[in-house]
């Protein structure tokens, strides 16, 4: 999703002890975890509220849903250390308090880098989800995306709307170049997009469907904020959400992390690109990093030359009829120069 191109897109709980994880048989099942410091790799938490994620080989990306996750192949990543849940308001507050950061959205875009854009669009602006009145046509997401002028994380749907009290939610608007001030700020990175799905798995060689299990709703619980009923008209807020949910309001998966599905999409340091899947049957790649960065540009779009990184884990706008990329394996490519709604990160730390 882009600013360019007329506003439109182009497209913890100590690992020792048991999380609470429910799965389809079994919606109150605990499951032990074993203890970090017993994990291979194991040292001490770089940073607060950081979970260890000890390494492995997993099976990454998916043969049976939206063919950019194609084709699943094997894939080892090394242990790291991963937020708990995503940077929250409070924290993102504290960044800003301390450097004085203006984000992106903050910031009126420079007519040098949009030639031919509408000037009426170079102000200070993000991207919001506005519900539409009624049914519309699916396939033109304009439809109910909209570059909003004020909008930013202080004010998460533009002029007269405010982000207080919602210190424990996922801090948005925040466009590639904020996560990353971000980073060097709190000294961590942002996850790969093999790091982030592995981490989102809970260290399954063969992840099921979801990060929980094979069922979106096992024994009838929401595990996730997403969107009930018909998007993008009307959600029912079963999962007890309309927009974004505080972090941790759903159990954490195996490895003691949460809200990696669903409530806000998630960025990741990868390029976009076509997986790479190994070379031969008996190698996985090693930690893969994506693409190049001019590989990652919309071929839909040849006239803009914005660069995308990945972005995992759905939001609470994805759909069992729309977007249903509610799931470890799902990505989509975001422009690096835009921030919207329903898109926020978390950090990583590795060894050494």
């Amino acid at each position: 999703m882009s600013r360019a191109a007329e506003a439109r897109f182009g497209n913890g709980v100590a690992l020792g002890d048991a999380v609470a994880l429910p799965e389809p048989d079994d919606p109150t099942e605990t499951i032990p975890v074993v203890p970090a410091e017993q994990q291979p790799g194991y040292c001490e938490p770089p940073r607060p509220d950081m979970v260890w994620i000890p390494g492995g080989t997993f099976r990454m990306g998916s043969d049976r849903h939206y063919p950019e996750e194609a084709p699943a192949h094997p894939v080892t990543v090394e242990g790291f250390w991963m937020d708990r849940h995503t940077v929250t308001n409070a924290e993102f507050a504290r960044f800003v308090a301390e450097t004085g950061h203006v984000t992106v959205a903050e910031t009126a875009p420079d007519a040098a880098d949009y030639p031919g854009a509408d000037p009426a669009l170079l102000v200070p602006a993000s991207v919001v989800f506005v519900r539409p009145r009624r049914r519309v046509d699916l396939r033109d997401i304009g439809n109910w995306w909209h570059l909003v002028p004020g909008a930013d994380w202080r004010h998460p749907y533009g002029p007269g709307s405010t982000a207080d009290g919602l210190d424990d939610h996922p801090v948005v608007h925040v466009a590639w170049a904020d996560v990353t001030a971000y980073a060097r700020w709190a000294g961590a990175d942002l996850p790969t997009e093999a790091e982030w799905e592995y981490a989102a798995c809970g260290g399954r060689a063969e992840p099921t469907e979801f990060a929980w299990g094979d069922e979106l709703t096992p024994g009838g619980i929401h595990l996730a904020n997403v969107w009930q009923g018909e998007f993008p008209v009307v959600n029912l807020c079963d999962d007890g959400y309309d927009r974004t949910a505080p972090v941790g309001s759903f159990p954490p998966n195996l490895f003691g992390l949460s809200d990696l599905i669903g409530n806000v999409w998630e960025w990741t340091s990868d390029w976009y690109g076509a997986h790479q899947p190994a070379a031969a049957a008996c190698c996985a790649p090693a930690d893969p990093r994506g693409t190049r960065e001019q590989e990652s540009y919309d071929p839909a779009l040849p006239g803009v030359r914005i660069p995308r990184r990945v972005m995992k884990g759905g939001s609470f706008l994805c759909a069992p009829s729309y977007c249903r990329r509610y799931r470890p394996a799902a990505r989509m490519a975001q422009a690096v120069d835009t921030s919207t709604c329903h898109l926020g990160f978390r950090l990583v730390v590795r060894p050494g």
